[in-house]
């Protein structure tokens, strides 16, 4: 009998450790993922620099000292472009005016040679949409609702970008994205960002993209084994890992900075990714 009480204080005991590290271990903290990508991309924009974050949820844990981490993270890199790939504020906490500023302000601070672009996550559409935009455009972020733009070079070489709406909600309409395209066939590398990964395969089955970049999955926020799908939101189910190839298009995925339903990340840090997109050479 004593033997099994010790068995099972050593088993409650690990798992509280657990919980301990998965709360305030796992959570502390950022790192940068980094990744080179090899494309047919136009001269003008051989070396390009990308930064991608995703998955704030603003206020369940993150706060303005974990954002200005992550801000001053991207500027050290000098990024060309940033994307940020949804769910800016958590859906279970209402953000206050100095909460409001604290955000535009450090958003304000990322610096990019050709702008900032974001899309709305599941969580952003549980609010109020407006708030969503002044926050984006006082930011000098574009937020791309099933719309798009282009980023010119040199020579007039383009650099396609399109964002899509929540999959979750039924809002992503790829089309609407892709309208540039009906008329035009001058740009070589397109780029489409969206919250939910599983909507890649309405993207590659009707058009040809290079790059897709989403969140959401937090590659498995409990990132254990046989476990983490079990704790994948749905739009992520089928890709959730940090990269696929589906057909010729790239779909890398952020881990994410916040955290979503439980307040722990296990063995799957905060961080963010950064590419550097080269010219394929012949």
């Amino acid at each position: 009998m004593r033997k099994f009480i010790r068995f099972l204080f050593f088993v409650l005991l690990f798992f509280l450790l657990l919980l301990i590290y998965g709360r305030y271990v796992g959570t502390d903290g950022l790192i940068t993922k980094e990744y080179s990508i090899s494309a047919n991309i136009d001269e003008s924009f051989n070396g390009l620099k990308i930064v991608h974050f995703s998955d704030l949820h603003y206020l369940r844990v993150a706060n303005k000292n974990t954002l200005k981490q992550v801000v001053d993270e991207i500027n050290l890199i000098n990024p060309d472009i940033v994307f940020f790939t949804g769910d800016l504020i958590d859906k279970d906490f209402k953000l206050n005016d100095k909460e409001k500023n604290n955000l535009i302000s450090e958003l304000s601070s990322i610096n990019s040679k050709y702008g900032k672009y974001a899309v709305l996550g599941n969580h952003d559409y549980k609010k109020d949409e407006e708030l969503f935009k002044e926050i984006y455009s006082s930011s000098n972020f574009i937020l791309l609702q099933n719309s798009y733009d282009i980023v010119y070079g040199n020579n007039n070489d383009k650099l396609f970008i399109g964002g899509l709406d929540t999959y979750t909600f039924d809002k992503a309409d790829i089309s609407k994205v892709m309208e540039y395209f009906s008329d035009n066939e001058d740009i070589n590398y397109k780029i489409i960002l969206c919250h939910e990964p599983d909507y890649i395969d309405t993207i590659v089955k009707d058009y040809n993209v290079d790059l897709v970049l989403s969140g959401h999955s937090h590659n498995g926020q409990i990132n254990i084994p046989y476990i983490k799908k079990f704790f994948l939101p749905k739009g992520s189910r089928k890709y959730y890992d940090n990269y696929y190839k589906v057909k010729d298009t790239d779909l890398y995925i952020s881990s994410g900075i916040g955290l979503s339903r439980l307040n722990l990340r296990m063995f799957n840090k905060p961080s963010i990714n950064f590419y550097r997109i080269n010219k394929i050479t012949e």
